[in-house]
């Protein structure tokens, strides 16, 4: 099973290029180009993100995890749909 969670508001789903031993994906459906823009156009939204996040870490792992967005090409943003990645299961270099 590759989805964790779909609603209204979010897709999440396990990435298909994983970097951690749970490496997941929350993605909204309304089109922002990054976090930045999401943030300031509906921080409800944002939130939103960050629960299905925890969520996903409740169920899946201990309930920690990281979440990471990356914005602009500099930090690694490939795809321009603004989404987070879900980061569990094991210790990560800094």
């Amino acid at each position: 099973e590759r989805v964790f969670v779909e609603n209204a508001l979010v897709d999440a789903v396990k990435s298909i290029n994983p970097n951690a031993k749970l490496h997941g994906r929350v993605v909204p459906r309304q089109h922002y180009r990054n976090v930045d823009e999401l943030a300031k156009a509906d921080p409800s939204l944002l939130a939103h993100m960050v629960e299905v996040a925890q969520t996903i870490a409740d169920e899946a792992y201990n309930g920690s995890f990281r979440l990471i967005f990356n914005t602009g090409e500099d930090a690694g943003q490939t795809v321009f749909h603004v989404h987070a990645h879900v980061l569990t299961g094991e210790p990560m270099d800094e």
